[in-house]
């Protein structure tokens, strides 16, 4: 169970598991094929030295999660990014306890901000969804060019230029404490948000006219976020 684990905020000592936290980054994005964009040890090491990183250990100090904050267009918004869990310690609840604490951190350091987040992870999407996040379209996401380039180590990059950052196969989600964040129920969200992910795979990943495919996924969008 995650109750098991030492989740905190990284300090200083625990700059020796940089290495362990980059690998474990780039074989899970080899694994999912995209969502988690690629840091530099410099990166990650600046994140750890800011107070800006979460880290999980099993008891005997092995390395088992690990989680950033950042903050882009001068604190407005804020993104809980490289969400990882380590293979051996999936299946126990440990992603959903970084999440949280994560997202706690980020409520303290900036309590004005959104949070959002850009992911096509159903376990990540029903994360957020428990935490109060809600579906929303690019627009309403960080206009930050500086973010928006991270995704240029993603396979799917190519769909995100293509359709002007309007869509991609991620699903942008956005926690705005100015309003209802009312908590969704988490098996009628995932549900909801499983066939949206298979109606955008169908979507970009076959044939067809272009601008037949983004107008129906435009039609398609508007009524997938009123559901929330």
């Amino acid at each position: 169970m995650s109750s098991e684990f030492n989740i905190e905020v990284a300090q200083k000592e625990h700059l020796d598991y940089v290495d362990v936290i980059l690998q474990t980054i780039a074989d899970a994005a080899k694994v999912r094929g995209t969502g988690i964009a690629k840091r530099s040890p410099g990166y990650i090491i600046q994140k750890i030295n800011e107070g800006k990183a979460i880290i999980a250990l099993d008891p005997d100090g092995i390395f088992a999660g690990f989680c950033y904050v950042e903050s882009w267009g001068h604190n407005r918004f804020v993104a809980n990014s490289g969400l990882i869990v380590a293979d051996a310690f999936r299946g126990l609840g440990l992603a959903k306890a970084i999440k949280a604490k994560a997202f706690e951190v980020s409520r303290e350091m900036f309590p004005k901000a959104k949070l959002f987040g850009l992911t096509t992870g159903l376990a990540v999407m029903k994360i957020n969804s428990e935490l109060g996040y809600k579906p929303v379209t690019f627009s309403e996401l960080t206009d930050d060019e500086m973010f928006w380039k991270g995704c240029q180590s993603c396979v799917n990059y190519d769909i995100l230029v293509r359709t002007n950052r309007r869509h991609c196969l991620c699903t942008g989600m956005l926690f705005d404490p100015e309003k209802d964040n009312k908590k969704d129920e988490p098996a009628k969200s995932l549900g909801v948000y499983d066939r949206w992910l298979q109606l955008k795979q169908s979507i970009f990943l076959k044939g067809g006219s272009k601008r037949n495919k983004f107008s129906y996924l435009k039609r398609l969008q508007a009524k997938f976020i009123a559901l929330f």
